[in-house]
């Protein structure tokens, strides 16, 4: 699957020039923490949330910094912070270079995306135009939606070959102190394995193969 086949296409906007407190309004009416910034042609320049409104004038939560730390900072970042606190234009508080990806983006570089960046929503851009939005939410439907494997009646010695051959293709499985039985559909795992996080992996490796009914992990 790719973006384009989970992303939201009724995306809530904002412009530029859009007042702070009308931003807020949006958040709030829409029940979303971030809203894309679009110029009149539709192209997206910018993204604001709910952190950019975090640090603000109105509710008595601006910075106030030890003067001796306003002198470490220096004027550039304490102009900075004053404009966002006091900013009435969108233009002013909303983050420019925004993490975007194409419609035909597959969902695990669009998950991959969301992690390395922790970030919770991404844009879907097509030639500078705004097509919609996929957020950790539209993944997790992807999930859901994605349909079940229904149990197959596969031999033990199958099994046994699918699950070695699918291990032998993973960089963190030390099959040398590896041993797996199988009988009747239930797989039992033996040996040494170096950490809980491969004894857990190598279960959940097993679980996954066509076949298999039930899992006993006898790994020390």
């Amino acid at each position: 699957m790719n973006a384009y086949d989970v992303m939201i296409s009724r995306v809530i906007t904002v412009k530029p020039s859009t007042s702070i407190r009308d931003a807020a309004k949006t958040l709030l009416k829409e029940r979303i923490s971030a809203v894309p910034v679009v110029d009149d042609g539709g192209h997206i320049v910018g993204i604001v949330s709910e952190g950019d409104l975090l640090r603000r004038s109105e509710t008595k939560t601006e910075r106030r910094r030890s003067w001796w730390l306003s002198l470490l900072i220096g004027d550039k970042t304490l102009a900075a912070e004053y404009a966002k606190a006091h900013s009435r234009k969108v233009s002013d508080v909303m983050t420019p270079n925004v993490i975007t990806a194409a419609p035909d983006t597959p969902l695990g570089d669009v998950a991959a995306l969301l992690e390395k960046n922790r970030i919770k929503r991404v844009p879907i851009v097509k030639d500078g135009h705004l097509l919609g939005i996929v957020s950790r939410a539209n993944l997790i439907q992807a999930m859901v939606s994605a349909p079940r494997q229904h149990p197959v009646k596969v031999s033990d010695s199958v099994i046994r070959d699918s699950l070695f051959a699918h291990l032998n293709e993973q960089p963190w499985a030390h099959l040398k102190q590896l041993n797996v039985t199988v009988n009747e559909g239930v797989v039992n795992l033996w040996g040494l394995s170096d950490s809980d996080a491969e004894r857990q992996a190598l279960r959940i490796a097993a679980e996954n193969t066509p076949g298999v009914r039930a899992v006993h992990n006898n790994l020390l």
